[in-house]
């Protein structure tokens, strides 16, 4: 596989706690000498370095603060300041609003406030960022989850992949996958909720399907899937509303984009 092709490498896809061989949500997304970080659930800092130590990477990106897709960053702010990683710099960290606040509130445990900005340079995600971090460009959208949360669209060498992050079907991640190569989507729901049983914060595989289908996306692969379901009813399920190819985002497995 050649470095120059946009690639992804899936860390961990469990929800909403790991299992023995599946840690939370976790993806490297890379092309050439770029990687990025992308959701830092539990325990995919372990398998993030079977790939790149924590100094090699160009960036971290967290779709929101849910534990199973953010509470890595805990362990690599020790990390990155108490251990033997060499940081040049804090490493780039792109996030909901509050992030830094909140990691300090759980870091913090004396009058003083835990230093989160020497670990990460921090900076908050909006509806519409964009950012170009080494060979990649980020764009994000603001998606549907009931707490600030964002789906992620990675553009490098001509191809693209966008992740849905945790969210209810809505236009903005919609639009933000329209013609992509790969719609990473999760699949959480075993099905959506009955009128009057709460507002639906994510999609179903049907939901994947349809979202994939009205993106004219090239090629679905379902993530995040519930504890309810396997990743062949997911597959199985996403397959009948797409008529393009769909694969499951198997821990450890690695996907070229395009």
């Amino acid at each position: 596989m050649s470095s120059d092709l946009l690639r992804l490498t899936v860390l961990g896809c469990a929800t909403p706690y790991p299992s023995v061989d599946n840690p939370c949500s976790g993806y490297l997304v890379a092309a050439g000498d770029t990687r990025v970080w992308v959701d830092a659930g539990t325990g995919t800092l372990a398998q993030l370095q079977r790939h790149v130590r924590l100094e090699d990477l160009d960036a971290i990106w967290i779709s929101h603060l849910h534990a199973d897709h953010s509470a890595d960053l805990l362990t690599t702010y020790y990390a990155a300041l108490f251990a033997d990683v060499e940081l040049a710099a804090p490493i780039p960290l792109y996030g909901p609003p509050g992030i830094a606040d909140r990691l300090a509130h759980f870091l913090t445990n004396t009058a003083s406030r835990s230093p989160v900005e020497a670990a990460f340079d921090v900076h908050e995600l909006y509806d519409g960022h964009r950012v170009r971090v080494g060979e990649l460009m980020l764009t994000s959208r603001a998606v549907a989850h009931g707490i600030p949360a964002f789906g992620l669209r990675v553009e490098g060498g001509g191809r693209s992949l966008v992740y849905s992050g945790d969210t209810a079907p809505c236009a903005n991640l919609t639009q933000l996958a329209e013609r992509c190569d790969v719609l990473l989507c999760e699949a959480e729901s075993a099905q959506a909720p009955a009128e009057g049983e709460g507002e639906q914060v994510h999609h179903t595989p049907e939901d994947a399907g349809d979202t994939a289908s009205a993106a004219r996306a090239g090629r679905l692969i379902v993530t995040h899937v519930g504890r309810f379901l396997s990743p062949e009813e997911a597959v199985e399920r996403a397959s009948v509303r797409f008529e393009g190819p769909v694969e499951y985002a198997a821990p450890g497995a690695t996907f070229s984009v395009g």
